[in-house]
């Protein structure tokens, strides 16, 4: 039997109002329990934690039922959701272009700190890095889309975020920083520089082989947030223009760069964050 192809439209109608809205276009068929009008029926099941946005829950009675009828779980992406996105990703082959935030955050000199130490005790201050960053992203309704070495890469769009998703980026670059220890009168366990910037991005599906899809973000915006992070010194917040006018931040308190960004003929406006502030 083949299989029925999706029109491209119909595929960037529903990104689009997966990422802007949190849920699918009305008129979409989608399975009974995703409908927003049953969200108040199933908050009522036990347990908590459950889905920030469908309430589905993930523990007790109710998480069993989830998961064995359902097939539904924590996300990979983000615990705090379900993982509807991951099955939306892989039948909605596709995506949209749409304004998001990125934020990149990066251990600084993780290279001496590996030759410093044994593998093991290497990997459990990366394996520490990873679940003090992520958390802040899940707290925010982010999305993170890898984990890279000693790197975590992640964004946050208006469907789940809010349309103020450029400040809860920059709040939530704040909040890592602190989960690093900065801030605190005593020196931080890991050093880190963070870069954010907001703008015009692909988000969708991406298909590897054997039909496994993932979530990913794609352009030349993403491609600024990490250029920006790679210039972030340790205990740094690099912000871009873009995100500080989308975020409506005032400029005390914040160090202005002109900086060169790799591949960009003309230098880019950046302010920098000190973590301490």
């Amino acid at each position: 039997m083949n299989e029925v192809k999706i029109p491209e439209e119909k595929i960037r109608e529903a990104w689009h109002s997966y990422l802007t809205k949190g849920e699918m276009p009305a008129h979409m068929n989608t399975p009974w329990f995703e409908r927003k009008i049953i969200r108040p029926f199933i908050k009522r099941m036990p347990r908590s934690p459950r889905c920030a946005v469908c309430y589905i829950p993930f523990e007790g009675i109710g998480g069993r039922i989830s998961k064995a009828v359902w097939n539904v779980e924590p996300s990979k992406l983000n615990p705090h959701l379900c993982n509807l996105c991951e099955n939306f990703a892989t039948e909605y082959h596709g995506g949209v272009e749409l304004e998001i935030s990125i934020l990149f955050v990066d251990v600084r000199g993780s290279t001496a700190m590996a030759e410093g130490a044994s593998p093991e005790e290497y990997s459990k201050l990366i394996k520490r890095f990873y679940h003090a960053a992520t958390e802040q992203f899940f707290k925010s309704y982010g999305f993170v889309e890898k984990l890279l070495g000693d790197e975590v890469a992640g964004f946050f769009v208006p469907g789940f975020a809010g349309a103020d998703h450029a400040k809860v980026a920059v709040e939530t670059g704040k909040r890592i920083m602190k989960a690093m220890g900065y801030g605190a009168s005593s020196q931080p366990w890991i050093p880190v520089g963070i870069g954010i910037n907001t703008g015009l991005a692909y988000v969708g599906s991406v298909n590897a082989e054997g039909g496994v899809s993932d979530i990913a973000m794609l352009g030349d915006a993403v491609n600024t947030a990490a250029r920006l992070t790679s210039l972030a010194k340790a205990g740094e917040i690099l912000i871009s223009e873009s995100t500080r006018q989308a975020a409506g931040l005032k400029l005390n308190g914040m160090e202005s760069r002109s900086l060169k960004l790799k591949g960009r003929s003309e230098e880019v406006t950046a302010w920098a964050l000190k973590a301490a502030k």
